[in-house]
């Protein structure tokens, strides 16, 4: 797991322990547990996740390709592990898929899908994992009040590029190369 140690084996064997209507996550050692998503949540990272699915193609299929994109992989971060809603690799910095739980390569991009549980801890804790890791792009989707925000890191810092909602069709990075219309990630 990177440089250091992974988590304490204590608080990971509390993590392997949970039932699976949660989701775990350890930062900075301590145990998160939150609820499994609401529909709404689960429907727009689905939804999203569909929509990106072109970046994922092999070379020379339909679509940009380029990309691996994984649906709430485990990331092992040092001594931290997380689960984004989506998350996303540069095929050049992950040509062939790891067999393991734990993915330990940071992504290029990640995606959190906010819910009224989990935002603080997307916000916060785990935006500043992902700037010290050195995660390229990260979008929050916030399904209650239908927005997508767009940030860049740039000198260790999230550079917020934009805020668009309910109905707009956006062309944002890094999956610029296909229009995504926000519309349907809210659609019941």
């Amino acid at each position: 797991m990177g440089d250091k140690p992974g988590p304490p084996e204590d608080v990971y064997a509390e993590l392997e322990r949970l039932p699976e209507n949660v989701v775990g996550e350890i930062i900075d050692g301590e145990l998160y547990v939150s609820p499994r998503p609401r529909i709404v949540h689960g429907r727009a990272s689905g939804r999203l996740f569909k929509r990106l699915m072109p970046f994922d193609e092999e070379p020379g299929q339909e679509g940009p390709g380029g990309w691996v994109i994984l649906f709430e992989p485990e990331l092992h971060l040092l001594r931290d592990v997380l689960v984004p809603d989506i998350a996303g690799w540069r095929r050049e910095r992950m040509p062939e898929l790891p067999d393991v739980v734990g993915v330990e390569r940071a992504p290029d991009w990640v995606c959190e899908v906010l819910s009224p549980s989990t935002e603080k801890l997307d916000r916060a804790r785990k935006m500043a994992v992902y700037a010290r890791e050195g995660v390229k792009n990260l979008w929050l989707v916030d399904p209650r009040i239908q927005t997508l925000e767009v940030y860049r890191l740039e000198n260790g810092r999230w550079l917020l590029l934009g805020t668009h909602s309910a109905n707009d069709k956006v062309q944002v990075e890094p999956f610029e190369a296909l229009p995504i219309d926000l519309s349907g990630l809210w659609a019941r």
